[in-house]
């Protein structure tokens, strides 16, 4: 698969504050809005920058859409609790200075910027009015928070009243970008898969690891923009219709153009082997296709994105690939391309710097299985504390 370059667009003094990673329409792990789209309705999506500015501007995607997105209306707010907003801060956005407007198929576009003060860490709400069927969205599958849909034009409403429809997935929203206010370090793109995304995470609390390494980054006096392009079941070397282009294909896109971004944090790879295991035990739809994929190839995919990153000025941090026994992802060949996986990780020289989450976030008795305390249940995603542990693990200096 061809990947998509960087969305063409000036990022000039713009530092990216909140991203997600764009998906194809799919039926994913749970019922979403995406295949059918939209039509005379209203969309609202609530985010958490992780750096705040005076100025503020929002990314839309139909990067995977075969027409036109029509937009007939598009607002954006400090958020008010659940679909609320509040009231002074509510802005219309433009592009162009024009409130309808389209973003072309295969593409993204940037608003205008509006005046519009977050202090970071707080949540922001960006209502979408489309009124002409949209076809089918490009969207996020896991957001891991909830978006409000509703009946009609309500883009400025404040009170929330009206968006009675929920969904766990975000819909063509894909950044927010800020300027003005503090000056901060070179922003982090986290690039990883469902323990990047948040899998099995609190909903609605911003527990994941990205998340969490952001308000750690706070707390220490040294705020960054820390960006989760994170899409659960991702692969370093297989494109999947339900799980994301493959890693290496997606990265010039998703991590290269990203504005003020300074160091990308890759963790990948446990999909790859993994799923090759689910192949031969029990076929699950939405893990195809069932490619086999051997340790070297990981290898060779990491290298390629260490190589992108390098050529376009990016610090890289590489992380090791934590276990899953004793999951169906588990098996004794697994195990043995996950220790050839982070034996090379650790000890290649590779990478600038490494963060070891395998031996962080492994059971001490049992170095192949994760730490009860930080297991969600099945044996592969974390708990909330989990999560937390992971930003602990990263050595702050190591992000350059």
């Amino acid at each position: 698969m061809i990947s998509l370059p960087p969305p063409a667009r000036s990022t000039r003094g713009w530092s990216a504050a909140w991203t997600t990673a764009p998906q194809r329409p799919g039926t994913g792990f749970v019922s979403n809005w995406s295949e059918r789209g939209f039509a005379h309705q209203t969309i609202r999506q609530i985010v958490r920058p992780t750096i705040g500015g005076d100025t503020i501007r929002v990314r839309l995607s139909n990067v995977y859409g075969t027409a036109p997105l029509t937009v007939a209306g598009a607002t954006i707010a400090l958020g008010a609790g659940g679909a609320a907003v509040q009231v002074d801060t509510l802005r219309h956005l433009t592009v162009d200075g024009e409130r309808t407007f389209n973003v072309a198929p295969g593409a993204e576009c940037a608003t205008d910027p509006v005046p519009l003060t977050t202090a970071g860490l707080e949540p922001v709400a960006v209502t979408l009015y489309l009124a002409a069927p949209t076809g089918p969205a490009t969207y996020h599958a896991q957001a891991m928070a909830t978006s409000y849909r509703c009946e009609g034009d309500h883009q400025a409403d404040t009170d929330g009243g009206a968006f009675t429809e929920t969904s766990q997935s975000w819909y063509h929203l894909s950044g927010l970008d800020v300027r003005g206010g503090p000056e901060h370090a070179a922003g982090i793109v986290v690039f990883g898969d469902s323990l990047t995304d948040g899998t099995a995470s609190t909903p609605d609390a911003d527990r994941r690891f990205p998340d969490a390494l952001a308000e750690r980054l706070a707390a220490a006096g040294r705020p960054r923009a820390v960006l989760n392009q994170g899409i659960g079941g991702n692969r370093v070397t297989v494109d999947s219709a339900w799980l994301g282009d493959r890693a290496t294909s997606r990265f010039r896109r998703d991590v290269l153009g990203q504005p003020g971004a300074g160091t990308v944090v890759i963790l990948l790879g446990i999909n790859d082997i993994g799923i090759s295991e689910v192949a031969k035990a029990s076929p699950f739809p939405v893990f195809a296709p069932y490619t086999e994929v051997r340790a070297d190839e990981v290898i060779t995919g990491h290298l390629d994105m260490i190589r992108q990153a390098r050529t376009a000025g990016l610090r890289v941090v590489g992380a090791t690939v934590m276990p899953a026994g004793p999951s169906v992802f588990s098996t004794a060949s697994s195990e043995a391309k996950r220790t050839a996986i982070n034996t090379w990780i650790r000890t290649s020289g590779a990478y600038d710097a490494v963060i070891d989450l395998d031996r962080a976030l492994a059971s001490p008795a049992h170095p192949d299985r994760l730490d009860p305390a930080f297991d969600s249940g099945d044996h592969l995603h974390l708990n909330d504390a989990g999560y937390r542990a992971m930003a602990q693990a990263v050595d702050l200096d190591a992000l350059g």
